[in-house]
């Protein structure tokens, strides 16, 4: 007797294949200790990733099409709940102490198999993407989460297979974030030290994040994995973000958040390479990210004009930024929920962004400091040595008002310019970074964003237009020819004539009233270069590390 099966309208071979997927997608997860799930949505496309958060109540779709959400209790890092596991493999290679702590491995073991539980008989999103736009040094990033918005970030933020006329790869991946923000820890039970947590298995290349839907989470735990692998293949992984000009130069710039590292970057005249997580190999500077996650506080048409632009389209997610549930505007200059509100788009939204991101060698390289003590100049030529220096130090300003109990600015360091990515010594990237500087010969140029004539209170900010200018100056070649004096309190050579810069502004001792005010500032300053320095350096030869540029 024949038996026929009725296919439902439309049904097609695409549809079958699908089938097939989700079964292999389902064998794959199960490998990796999640079974008895409920449904698998795996790899959508980004229209039914935000039909999936409307339909959940993840989020609300704000005037001209952007997937405006919120991220609860966490609108940043979880900076005291992230740890590594210590295990035998890694152990003598991570950089263990305020930014890096040790979690036990059977601790990480538990959770991680109590995670599991959790989600039987419960729905998560599978995306399938790269890490690393270099198909030299790519790696498939794997992110399971409970959240459809969170899938889209993850689609947002790294490099999509099908952009790159690739199938999906359903195999095992290189790295797995296993994303569970509405799962709690408890601390007397899984040792952590919140219901929230970020704990990186360095050798099983696995995240597991939870109790905090913080979507920056994600991209930052596979940043640091990153950076713990890549120094062994000659890649100096780097907390920086690029741009390419007219004549294919290569610019990277390095620098704290509030430093105006994405606002510089982000030239209409250059071609953006990436915004924030980048690597130097032998032969390239490549992008590890297919997206940008841009702060907007605070955001202007006017004065970031590329950045605005990208905010008001389709696909981009808006983090925690305020917004009117009749009209659906968004409020940049409402940062009442936050300081941290943010924005993550595609880099094809900048109209002049490369994508994927891969570069020539750089040219040129910039150390961008917010100095709120008004002592550094708003541009300056470094020697490498120089360069290595600024670059362990990772020097900008905490300004009062920002944290409780600050009533001054303070200075403050991140090794690298991204200290808490940094899973090893930082004498281990000073070092890429000087052996490259040297084999390449870049220029080296530290600019000053922050306060000019006096500290903040007394000075005021620089321009971005001032900052934009000396930088292009620096890039066009302007400055090569111009003259220089060595200011007398950091050894740095400053330009004496800058297009478009009074000249006046270049001197900071200038630009202060009381001269004797000046030099006391600055060589406090100083003094605290030479000892977080000397502390780094002491630890490194603890460590049995070089000299790290001393």
């Amino acid at each position: 007797m024949a038996v026929f099966i009725l296919m439902p309208l439309g049904y097609s071979r695409h549809m079958e294949a699908g089938m097939r997927s989700s079964e292999r997608i389902r064998h794959a997860l199960a490998r990796q200790g999640l079974r008895n799930l409920e449904d698998i949505f795996w790899d959508l496309p980004s229209p039914r990733l935000y039909e999936h958060a409307i339909r959940n109540r993840e989020g609300h779709i704000a005037h001209l099409g952007a997937l405006v959400v919120r991220t609860g209790h966490f609108t940043g890092r979880a900076v005291h709940d992230k740890f590594i596991v210590d295990d035998p493999a890694s152990h003598d290679k991570v950089w263990w102490g305020r930014f890096n702590r040790p979690f036990p491995e059977p601790r990480f073991d538990a959770l991680f198999a109590r995670v599991c539980r959790y989600l039987e008989g419960r729905q998560v999103y599978v995306e399938d993407c790269l890490v690393g736009a270099d198909s030299q040094f790519e790696r498939p990033v794997r992110v399971i989460t409970q959240d459809a918005w969170h899938a889209l970030f993850a689609r947002t933020m790294f490099v999509r297979p099908v952009d790159l006329g690739r199938d999906l790869d359903i195999g095992a991946p290189a790295f797995t974030v296993l994303h569970v923000p509405h799962f709690h820890a408890m601390p007397s039970q899984d040792g952590t030290h919140s219901e929230a947590f970020v704990i990186l298995h360095l050798t099983k290349r696995l995240a597991l994040i939870g109790g905090t839907a913080y979507a920056g989470e994600i991209k930052k735990s596979i940043f640091t994995i990153m950076n713990y692998l890549l120094p062994e293949e000659d890649v100096l992984p780097m907390h920086a973000s690029a741009n390419v000009g007219p004549n294919g130069d290569v610019a990277i710039f390095f620098g704290l958040s509030g430093t105006g590292k994405t606002s510089l970057s982000s030239d209409p005249e250059r071609r953006l390479l990436g915004d924030d997580e980048l690597g130097w190999s032998q032969h390239d500077v490549f992008n590890f990210e297919g997206g940008c996650y841009a702060k907007v506080a605070g955001l202007t048409a006017e004065k970031e004009p590329l950045i605005y632009a990208a905010t008001e389209r389709f696909g981009t997610i808006l983090e925690n930024v305020a917004f009117d549930t009749l009209s659906r505007r968004v409020d940049f200059q409402d940062t009442s929920l936050t300081e941290n509100t943010r924005a993550a788009y595609p880099i094809q939204a900048i109209a002049n962004a490369i994508y994927p991101g891969v570069a020539a060698q750089p040219s040129h390289v910039v150390m961008l400091s917010a100095d709120a003590f008004g002592v550094l100049p708003p541009i300056a030529r470094l020697t490498p040595a120089q360069a290595m220096d600024f670059f362990m130090l990772g020097y900008s300003t905490k300004i009062a008002g920002t944290e409780a109990g600050l009533d001054a600015p303070e200075a403050t360091f991140s090794p690298c310019f991204g200290a808490p990515f940094m899973a090893r010594h930082p004498c281990v990237y000073a070092e890429l970074l000087g052996a490259k500087l040297r084999r390449r010969g870049a220029a080296c140029w530290l600019i000053n964003t922050g306060w000019s004539g006096g500290p903040i209170g007394v000075g005021s900010r620089m321009d971005i237009d001032v900052s934009r200018a000396v930088l292009r100056a620096a890039l066009s070649g302007a400055l090569d020819d111009v003259a220089y004096e060595q200011d007398e309190v950091f050894g740095l050579q400053i330009p004496c004539a800058c297009p478009g810069v009074d000249p006046r502004l270049l001197r900071p001792s200038r630009t202060w009233r009381d001269q004797a005010a000046y030099q006391r500032q600055a060589r406090q300053l100083r003094d605290a270069f030479d000892r977080q320095l000397a502390a780094l350096r002491r630890e490194a030869s603890g460590l049995g590390g070089g000299s790290c540029g001393g």
